[in-house]
C-alpha cells in the first residue's frame, strides 16, 4: 500500500506558520522565502484538499482542521526529532556529555533523577563538574552548564529551567523563636536578601547584617538542620528535610525572592548527547508538582 504523506519541508513550513501566524515569520526561521512558504501551504492544502489557512489581507489565521492537523504535525515532528537524536547518540557508543553544576543543585535536585536518565539513554556518560559561579562556558571544555541566570551567558543559548522561590526554615526546636531573637545565616554573595525578606513579609529584623556566613546553600541548610538559626534557602533544595521534620518554616514565604537556574549552551551545538539530555531535563522539570 502506497503511502500518502506530505513532504517534511511542507510540514516544517505548516508547524513554523502556525506557531507564529505569519508566513514572514516562519520563512525567517527557515531561512526560506516568505513565497516559498506560501507555495509548500498551497502544496499541502492541495494534497490534502483542506484550507489550512485564511489570507485576511495581509495576515494568515489558522482554519479550525488546520489548527488541528498543525498541532498534531507539531507532535510528530518532534517524535522524529526526539528518534533522530536517540539513533545518533546510540551509534557513538563513547557519547559522554561536561556538564557544569552548582553543587547544591546537583546533590539535592539533579543527582537524585539521574538513574532515570541513564535507564533511557545507557550509552551518555554524563560528567558533572563543579561551578559555584557563572563562567566563560565558551572558553570550558564544557557541553553546557545549569547555573543561574546571570548577564555572564549573553551571547549563549540560555533556556530558562525553573524559578525556586526562597524559604526560611530553621530547626524545630527554633521554630517558636521570635524573629528578633533568631540568629540569622547568611550566604556570602547574597548579603542583601534577609533586608528584602524583612521588607517584604513586614517582619521585623533589627539584626539583618549578624550571623554567620557560608559559600553554599547546601552549607546553610546543614547549619539550619544544626540548629544555628534561620537560613534562606531555596525551597527545592528542603522539601524531603520539611516533610521528614528536620527543618520548619515558621515565617512567610515572599515569592519575589527566588532563584532562576537557566540551562546554558553554545548557539547552534550539534551535540545529540547534550539534546538528549535537554529533552529529558525538562520532562523532569515539568512533572513537578
Amino acid at each position: 500500500m502506497t503511502r500518502r504523506l506530505p513532504g517534511t519541508t511542507a510540514l516544517l513550513a505548516l508547524e513554523a506558520a502556525a506557531r507564529h501566524q505569519s508566513f514572514a515569520r516562519a520563512a525567517q526561521e527557515l531561512a526560506l522565502t516568505e513565497g516559498a512558504i506560501s507555495r509548500q501551504i498551497a502544496k499541502l492544502e492541495s494534497q490534502l484538499g483542506v484550507r489550512l489557512f485564511h489570507r485576511v489581507g495581509n495576515r494568515v489565521e489558522l482554519s479550525e482542521p488546520g489548527a488541528r492537523y498543525a498541532a498534531d504535525m507539531r507532535e510528530a515532528l518532534d517524535i522524529i526529532e526526539r528518534k533522530t537524536r536517540q539513533l545518533i547518540a546510540e551509534a557513538r557508543s563513547d557519547a559522554a556529555l561536561e556538564i557544569g553544576v552548582i553543587p547544591t543543585f546537583a546533590s539535592r535536585w539533579l543527582i537524585p533523577r539521574m538513574a532515570r536518565f541513564h535507564e533511557r539513554h545507557p550509552q551518555i556518560r554524563v560528567n558533572l563538574r563543579e561551578r559555584t559561579e557563572p563562567f566563560e562556558l565558551a572558553d570550558s571544555a564544557l557541553h553546557a552548564a545549569i547555573n543561574i541566570e546571570h548577564p555572564t551567558w549573553s551571547g549563549l543559548r540560555v533556556q530558562p529551567l525553573f524559578q525556586a522561590p526562597l524559604l526560611a526554615v530553621c530547626h524545630p526546636d527554633l521554630a517558636a523563636r521570635p524573629p528578633g531573637e533568631m540568629p540569622l545565616l547568611h550566604k556570602h554573595e547574597d548579603g542583601e536578601q534577609w533586608t528584602e525578606y524583612a521588607r517584604q513579609s513586614g517582619i521585623d529584623l533589627p539584626n539583618v547584617d549578624g550571623g554567620p556566613r557560608y559559600d553554599r546553600f547546601s552549607l546553610l541548610i546543614d547549619a539550619a538542620r544544626a540548629g544555628m538559626g534561620m537560613a534562606l534557602v531555596p525551597r527545592l533544595y528542603v522539601e524531603d528535610d520539611l516533610h521528614a521534620g528536620r527543618l520548619r518554616a515558621p515565617w512567610p514565604e515572599v515569592q519575589c525572592l527566588s532563584e532562576r537556574y537557566v540551562l546554558v549552551s553554545r548557539a547552534g551545538d550539534p551535540c545529540p548527547a547534550l539534546a538528549l539530555f535537554q529533552d529529558w531535563l525538562f520532562e523532569e522539570i515539568n512533572a513537578l508538582p
